[in-house]
């Protein structure tokens, strides 16, 4: 595997760049018109724009997209995470033109896209799923009488859905029968399904994730647990591992269960199997991630591992390289998702960032998707960077945390910055007994 063709854009491609430059691999990089500046361009070896700002202009143009890896001859796409990572159809055609994609077979892409069907895959493999419907709801009726079955509040799901879009709490029968209709229309739109399903809501949740890890010859290993639960809006804003939630018998529980989860649909290469866990952890298969996570480097700090590595090395065929006795994990590690965005109304907040310093510490990593002088632009996700701090103790790591964003300077937009540092002093989070509904509860409106 010699050149690699990156489907993305921002700080995951210039994270997949960094690892094939470190593995002598030559790296193609697509961008569009507002992106043409950005740094994953200058860092590939070679960029080729592929349209306009509009990602259905540009980012998820397959034609165009396969039309240049065709003609560079590229041995490999590395789809990233969002845009095309997840899209059956598109993993399907790149290894009909004879390229690797780097990422699980079509098939399980498809399976585990469906919220409804590997809802179903998983029941039958014996994982526990929260309860609910195991197929998709016709009628609001139809929705109302199962809700009233499993008591409320549940959550009204887009079976199509992920990433918090096409979810919405239902209270009780007025707010189900308000919603039901517009998630479907909102499903239908971002999905191109209006299938929706119910599942009982769990009060005060832990959501908690496990990597896992296959490769082609039926071989599957897990890379410990994420704790996801410092959410907005069903959307991650920081996580951690360990968790510092679990018990140790809860946790090779789960670990035991997303390897049954992943044998279950023949997993290869990265994924992720997400589960919600209750006040007596107890635990519901929530959804499966055919892709590599935003949050992955968590993972890479507690293991030393280096995750996009060996979804090349799994790619190209070869072996896991260590076997699960061999995977071990050291200190305490916490992601915070930095956005260019009004953290008090939670909306994006594009522009030039006119300055942007911080101080360099040991046992912190930043994943930087833009540089001074850079524009957040509108058309995109408005994640400016990844800060990871990784040390001896979770209590040290949060101490880190706050002296970093107490001392990182940002002008010319808006952060989360001051959402972070609420959330390091906060109670909940320094004893680790925070859940899903912190955030939307007890510290922002």
């Amino acid at each position: 595997m010699q050149k690699i063709l990156i489907a993305n854009r921002g700080e995951i491609a210039l994270r997949i760049i960094r690892t094939c430059q470190q593995m002598g691999i030559e790296t193609i990089a697509i961008y569009s018109e507002a992106d043409k500046e950005m740094p994953f361009v200058k860092a590939a070896t070679l960029a080729f724009c592929v349209g306009e700002p509009p990602v259905n202009k540009s980012y998820l143009q397959i034609d165009k997209i396969l039309e240049i890896a065709k003609r560079e001859k590229v041995d490999a796409i590395h789809p990233g995470y969002g845009f095309l990572s997840e899209n059956s159809d598109f993993a399907q055609r790149v290894m009909e033109a004879g390229i690797i994609f780097i990422g699980p077979n079509p098939s399980t892409i498809e399976l585990m896209g469906d919220k409804i069907v590997s809802r179903q895959t998983m029941e039958k493999a014996g994982v526990p799923v929260v309860p609910g419907s195991g197929h998709g709801l016709k009628t609001v009726e139809e929705a109302c009488a199962l809700a009233e079955s499993i008591s409320y509040p549940v959550m009204l799901k887009a079976s199509g859905g992920g990433g918090g879009i096409g979810m919405v709490y239902c209270e009780d029968e007025q707010a189900l029968v308000k919603s039901f209709s517009q998630t479907k229309t909102r499903a239908m739109t971002y999905f191109g399904s209006d299938e929706v399903f119910i599942e009982k809501y769990i009060k005060d949740a832990r959501h908690i994730e496990i990597q896992v890890f296959g490769d082609n010859y039926g071989n599957i290993v897990h890379l410990y647990e994420r704790n996801c639960s410092i959410q907005r809006r069903h959307q991650k804003v920081i996580e951690e591992s360990p968790s510092p939630f679990l018990s140790n018998n809860a946790r090779l529980k789960m670990y035991e269960t997303a390897i049954k989860a992943a044998k279950a649909v023949d997993y290869s290469n990265a994924g992720t199997v997400e589960f919600i866990v209750d006040q007596n952890e107890e635990f519901y298969f929530l959804e499966m991630n055919t892709r590599l996570q935003v949050e992955h480097p968590v993972t890479e700090m507690i293991t030393t591992l280096d995750l996009v590595k060996w979804q090349i090395l799994i790619a190209r065929g070869e072996r896991l390289p260590l076997l699960q006795d061999d995977i071990v994990i050291s200190g305490h590690a916490i992601e915070f998702r930095l956005y260019a965005e009004d953290s008090v109304r939670f909306l994006p907040s594009p522009g030039k960032i006119s300055t942007l310093t911080w101080k360099q510490e040991e046992g912190v990593r930043v994943d930087w998707g833009y540089e001074e002088g850079g524009t957040v632009t509108p058309f995109y996700d408005p994640m400016i960077a990844k800060v990871i701090i990784h040390n001896e103790s979770r209590q040290i790591a949060i101490e880190t945390a706050i002296r970093f964003f107490n001392e990182i300077r940002i002008e010319g937009i808006k952060t989360n910055v001051p959402l972070f540092q609420t959330i390091l002093i906060n109670d909940e989070f320094l004893n680790g007994t925070y859940s899903t509904s912190l955030l939307t509860k007890k510290l922002v409106k």
